[in-house]
């Protein structure tokens, strides 16, 4: 049983880790703004002092970062607000992690890569397109300079059941029920992870002292059209409304996505014991979690 602070648990990762590292461990959640429970500290991870003043008082041995601004398109119109929050945040809990001697594990992106190639692998060459994967690769350079013990996960387009905050799959599922077309692109690829499935193996990682960078991911590379009608099948909506767009025309977005930024997950698959799930795998988990509470 260790003592594990976790980041940004007001966030649908932050919650189901924290859900998740509640059977097993000592957790103390934090927040910036939104408190997720009565026990959540609150922690403006901005502020050096701030985070030296919890990390002294509770001394965790390990800290799981996944406080950060994931709105893309509003990284690149507020960068200044996205450089303190993913870049010099995650360079303050590098510091004092390393001054208390607690192991860091951050939630990086599959943003970091610029979509040339797809099913990256962990060596492969960084090249982000966007603010948003600028200042989540400059948050791996920070613990990769600081920290002595680090754990680096990369993931994707995380989803799952969350009242919160809306992710694409809860998204989809309510442009589904309101029975009006809507458009999603066709020629952008990732590896939708289900948030409960990465806490799982986010915990196995943490239980068994994993340091390093991996990526840690859906184990199915998908177009978000493709996604969106596995959503809509899985939970009995009609496909129909769901309309195929390119990249190059959807007008909504401000800031340029990498076309296929999928992970390769061959390398955390031979250290965990966790089945990283296909896209129908996770759905069906999403949908009993949903049954559940009716």
């Amino acid at each position: 049983m260790a003592k594990i602070l976790i980041t940004g648990t007001s966030g649908l990762l932050g919650n189901k880790i924290t859900l998740e590292a509640k059977r097993r461990h000592i957790v103390y959640p934090t927040h910036a703004t939104h408190p997720s429970s009565s026990r959540s500290l609150k922690m403006d991870i901005t502020n050096e002092n701030e985070v030296k003043q919890v990390f002294y008082k509770i001394k965790p041995e390990v800290v799981i970062h996944t406080a950060a601004e994931t709105n893309v398109d509003k990284c690149s119109k507020d960068k200044k607000h996205a450089f303190a929050v993913n870049s010099e945040g995650t360079k303050n809990l590098a510091k004092v992690c390393n001054q208390i001697d607690a192991r860091i594990v951050y939630i990086s992106t599959d943003y970091v890569f610029d979509g040339e190639k797809g099913l990256y692998k962990e060596e492969d060459n960084t090249n982000p397109l966007n603010f948003y994967g600028f200042t989540k690769l400059m948050g791996e350079k920070h613990i990769l300079e600081i920290c002595k013990r680090y754990l680096i996960l990369r993931t994707s387009v995380l989803y799952g059941f969350y009242h919160e905050k809306p992710n694409f799959a809860m998204w989809v599922i309510t442009a589904l029920k309101d029975k009006k077309p809507f458009h999603v692109v066709e020629d952008h690829y990732n590896s939708p992870t289900l948030a409960s499935n990465l806490a799982e193996v986010t915990l196995e990682m943490v239980d068994k002292e994993l340091d390093g960078l991996y990526h840690a991911a859906g184990s199915e590379r998908i177009s978000r059209y493709s996604f969106a009608l596995r959503i809509a099948e899985t939970f009995e909506f009609n496909t129909d409304l769901i309309k195929p767009v390119k990249m190059h025309e959807l007008k909504a977005w401000v800031a340029k996505r990498p076309k296929d930024s999928s992970l390769c997950v061959n390398k955390v698959k031979k250290q965990i014991d966790t089945t990283l799930l296909h896209v129908s795998q996770g759905l069906k988990k999403m949908k009993m979690k949903l049954a559940n509470l009716k």
